[in-house]
């Protein structure tokens, strides 16, 4: 599957994983990829479960273990996902606004790299213009509000359930969604972080 992460630092990487971890690992990725190859020839609505576990040899009731149902094949890469999410917010320079960090992720992962990597483009072209997957993804996507309300609360020194901290992550996360369709997705995107910064300055400490 499609990934837009940079590589982690050394001192980041994970324990290595047992030689059962790893094949669990391979077959999920070898699903993922014959599903996301599939639905890029095909479309997404043209390809049926069976024919994506022929493609990855694999029976469908493996599939279904690694992947509960059919639009999760496409995002297998959640928790890396909200990884760097969290990690923009922890690890920001300096003197950088948490919305600024927001949006620099933003901008970096939801915009540059889709006009950027044609690979990468043709696989939000395949979630834009699929109903299903658009609303799985962005579904997905607001379910990091959470953790990155904790992330946000933690580095400005707030209560850990204040709505504030919620409302700046819930908004972060729907940034994209907001502008999508905008014909300039960049200027609309700084726009909307723009507005979040100046509230944000009322209320951080």
């Amino acid at each position: 599957m499609l990934d837009d992460s940079e590589a982690a630092p050394a001192e980041q990487a994970p324990p290595a994983m047992g030689r059962r971890e790893r094949k669990k690992a391979a077959t999920r990725q070898a699903i993922a990829d014959a599903a996301l190859r599939l639905f890029l020839e095909r479309g997404y609505d043209d390809v049926g479960i069976r024919e994506i576990a022929d493609a990855a040899d694999v029976s469908t009731t493996t599939l279904f273990k690694h992947f509960p149902v059919k639009e999760a094949l496409v995002f297998d890469r959640e928790a890396a996902n909200e990884a760097r999410l969290l990690s923009a917010v922890r690890d920001r320079p300096p003197g950088q606004s948490i919305p600024a960090a927001l949006r620099e992720h933003a901008l970096r992962y939801r915009h540059l790299s889709a006009t950027g990597d044609p690979d990468f483009a043709a696989f939000i072209e395949l979630i834009n213009s699929t109903p299903a997957l658009l609303d799985y993804h962005q579904a997905s996507w607001l379910r990091h509000t959470a953790a990155l309300a904790r992330a946000i609360a933690e580095e400005s020194g707030l209560p850990a359930d204040d709505p504030a901290c919620t409302a700046l992550a819930h908004f972060a996360l729907e940034a994209p969604s907001a502008v999508r369709g905008h014909h300039d997705t960049h200027q609309a995107l700084t726009r909307v972080f723009d507005l979040l910064e100046r509230g944000w300055q009322n209320i951080a400490p």
